[in-house]
């Protein structure tokens, strides 16, 4: 991972983020995305101003269920715009968006498929092994 990207740490509980530099971060709450259902990642606010959190943000069904109920964390591109933004620990970034599917899908994610981001931490996409 050290070959693509730069390890950013804090002891201060915030980071600040440059403009146009990009993000990946990991959500400090898990997500358990129904079967019936999928979500999508949205801006929490859109007074925040050119910050956005949902680069690659589509949750499927049944993403984070397998793994004995207690979900998945969600990996977060994120990237800002104008000016430098302070990110703190635990704030609230963006909120999810469920929409019902018109048909239960026939395989859900995770369920025998080797499902790439199942059961993820912080991860990197498949295309950088």
């Amino acid at each position: 991972m050290a070959e693509f990207w730069d390890e950013l740490r804090t002891t201060e509980g915030r980071l600040i983020l440059d403009p146009g530099a990009f993000y990946i971060l990991v959500s400090r709450e898990s997500v358990a995305i129904p079967a019936d259902y999928a979500a999508e990642m949205a801006p929490y606010l859109a007074m925040v101003g050119e910050f956005r959190v949902h680069y690659a943000g589509f949750f499927d069904p049944g993403f984070g269920i397998g793994d004995e109920g207690h979900g998945a964390r969600g990996v977060l591109e994120v990237r800002c715009h104008e000016a430098p933004f302070v990110l703190e620990h635990g704030q609230t970034v963006g909120r999810l968006v469920y929409e019902r599917m018109s048909a239960r899908p026939q395989r859900l994610y995770g369920e025998g498929i080797r499902s790439n981001y199942q059961g993820q931490g912080l991860k990197l996409a498949k295309q950088f092994r």
